[in-house]
């Protein structure tokens, strides 16, 4: 689904909202859009070109649903990962979400995995990008964010290969700064900030068929340096392709931050 420009800011709480106010703001519209299958040219992605890579890298992780073995494994090979692939002088993981889609849930359902997302966007904007590395790193953070720094995440299938609901990329140089309309994300305790994507029929959307579970895709959302691309929404999907008897979408998303020399 994509944003539909308007006055308000959009807005949605991550939990249940004030009596009397719903719990999301904002027009937003469904389309059938255009993606390209870029399997046969995955390896040629660039994260600073087109605002996204994918990878083979297979995982020491047995099971991604075991929170002690994904902080003890996942964490620290996540962080190797992203500092390989960048040339990063070191990285943080600072969070990590599980995925599996369950027909008729709606994401953010209580006792209930989170869904596949649905609405195109990107995790940070120009202004909450320096901030989460504020909010991770404290009083390094200043000094740290005087060199380049960017937000990077980091998407595998869990399981299977991943059929159902796949991942839509936006190629990062296709999207104007006027696409990307800032977003109020509301948290029990802070207000973080994302960008909702308008269509543009300019925009290419792309999409690797069948990642593997040894697979990772990295997206970039957010950097600090303006000579790259800094932003890459992204979404899950429909496929009218998928079959029949594909398993419902499971996969994780670690987040990271990745600082330069």
């Amino acid at each position: 689904m994509f944003a539909e420009r308007g006055q308000a800011k959009p807005y949605a709480y991550v939990e249940a909202p004030p009596a009397g106010i719903p719990r999301s703001g904002g027009d937003y519209q469904a389309l059938t859009v255009p993606i390209e299958n870029a399997r046969p040219f995955a390896s040629e992605l660039r994260l600073d070109v087109e605002g996204f890579a994918v990878l083979q890298r297979p995982t020491a992780v047995r099971d991604f649903w075991d929170e002690a073995q994904t902080l003890a494994v996942g964490h620290p090979e996540v962080a190797q990962l992203v500092k390989a692939a960048t040339g990063a002088v070191r990285v943080v993981v600072f969070d990590h979400t599980r995925r599996r889609r369950i027909v008729g849930v709606e994401d953010r359902s209580p006792d209930a995995p989170r869904q596949p997302a649905s609405r195109a966007h990107v995790d940070q904007t120009v202004a909450s990008g320096p901030q989460r590395v504020r909010d991770v790193m404290g009083a390094q953070a200043e000094d740290l964010l005087r060199r380049r720094a960017a937000i990077i995440n980091v998407w595998r299938p869990i399981a299977h290969v991943a059929q159902d609901w796949p991942l839509a990329l936006a190629d990062a140089r296709t999207v104007d700064a006027a696409d990307l309309i800032a977003s109020d994300l509301i948290f029990p305790n802070r207000k973080g900030e994302i960008y909702a994507v308008a269509y543009n029929p300019h925009q290419r959307w792309l999409y690797v068929r069948d990642v593997r579970p040894d697979e990772v895709v990295l997206i970039k959302c957010w950097d600090s340096d303006p000579s790259v691309a800094r932003f890459a929404p992204h979404t899950g999907f429909e496929d009218p392709t998928t079959p029949a008897n594909a398993p419902p979408r499971e996969s994780i998303e670690f987040r990271t931050i990745a600082f330069f020399d």
